[in-house]
């Protein structure tokens, strides 16, 4: 059971993100997105379980990293093109498949380069890029914005391709991003915090289209103080801390959690 366990939960993301899919074909798009997100906090349970048990394996991880593609890469990427995207069959089709291709490379690069010693983003507490999971909450802000105002405006196929086409480019770029060891507050905002974390969890329960949409937005606001910080610390520790030459692996925890056995 102690191997079983992760590699169950990795399953049971997996079936989520398909079930996803299921509802966008019988046109229940709020259903969809949820169980895009249920994926999603499966996803940052497994490593952990797999982690907790010493069950950690190159087998779990490139299973975790293969259902992730599926979760987070093809079924956002089909949900949306029914939601909206079908409308302009070309564009948005196109833009549904740049989103899902940047998706699954994001994962392979992670692949290629895990038994990599040097990796400078993750030395200092970065990721490279917008880690899957974010990348997939992020695509559907335009549907949140959707369900709670009902609003046509935001699903406009065009404007929703071209943001598609933008969190792409995000999950295979090379930014430095924040990762859970730079988010860490300090001990005076502590309390603070735990309040924050509270609110937001009463938020979700009340307006939770709105809500998620507020997350997703002060995800992006933290990218450039992802930038700033990392060009930062590079200055203060250059010998340490270099610029990677090419896209580098992100942290497991957040892309593609190590190992499920």
């Amino acid at each position: 059971m102690r191997a079983i366990v992760p590699n169950a939960i990795t399953a049971a993301a997996l079936c989520s993100g398909l079930t996803g899919i299921r509802f966008a074909i019988g046109g229940d798009f709020e259903r969809s997105v949820q169980a895009v997100i249920l994926a999603g906090l499966l996803d940052g349970i497994d490593g952990r379980a797999a982690r907790l048990l010493k069950a950690e394996t190159r087998f779990g991880a490139e299973l975790d990293s293969l259902a992730d593609s599926i979760s987070f890469g093809v079924a956002p990427a089909l949900i949306v093109y029914l939601w909206t995207l079908n409308q302009v069959p070309s564009l948005g089709w196109m833009a549904a498949l740049a989103f899902a291709i940047c998706c699954v490379l994001r994962l392979a690069r992670f692949n290629a380069r895990l038994d990599m010693l040097d990796q400078p983003y993750k030395r200092a507490g970065f990721l490279t890029g917008v880690p899957a999971p974010v990348g997939a909450g992020l695509a559907f802000l335009p549907m949140y914005l959707w369900i709670a105002s009902g609003r046509p405006e935001f699903a406009n196929p065009i404007l929703v391709s071209g943001w598609m086409v933008l969190i792409a480019f995000l999950m295979i770029s090379s930014l430095p991003t924040l990762g859970w060891s730079r988010l860490r507050p300090p001990n005076s905002l502590r309390l603070g915090t735990i309040a924050l974390v509270g609110l937001t969890v009463a938020a979700l329960l009340t307006e939770p289209w709105f809500t998620l949409a507020a997350i997703t937005t002060g995800y992006l606001l933290l990218i450039p103080v992802g930038i700033a910080t990392y060009a930062k610390i590079r200055q203060q520790a250059p010998a340490t801390i270099q610029m990677p030459v090419g896209p580098t692996p992100a942290d497991h925890a957040q892309d593609a959690p190590p190992g499920p056995s």
